[in-house]
């Protein structure tokens, strides 16, 4: 690795993967907020991800299951209790 190029925080960055539940070691300078032990027992900077290798249809071969009904209509049933509470 040259000398002089990577930035300061440049340390091992643990990449945790919440939908596949598994995590990368990976030297990155990823801003990050909380920390995490792993396996090996030591405790590193984590990054959090929705998507990785580990759980892309693409590398996993499995493709997922969307959603059926849009955002829209999402959106009026997870806040439909606050318009019964406003027009009481």
């Amino acid at each position: 690795m040259k000398k002089g190029i990577h930035p300061e925080n440049y340390r091992t960055v643990l990449f945790y993967d919440s939908n596949a539940k598994k995590g990368f070691l990976i030297r990155s300078c990823a801003r990050t907020n909380n920390t995490m032990k792993w396996e090996d027992g030591k405790e590193y900077p984590v990054f959090m991800c929705d998507t990785s290798s580990a759980s892309h249809p693409f590398y996993t071969g499995k493709s997922r299951q969307i959603a059926t009904e849009g955002r829209a209509s999402e959106f009026a049933n997870r806040y439909a209790k606050f318009g019964a509470l406003r027009s009481k």
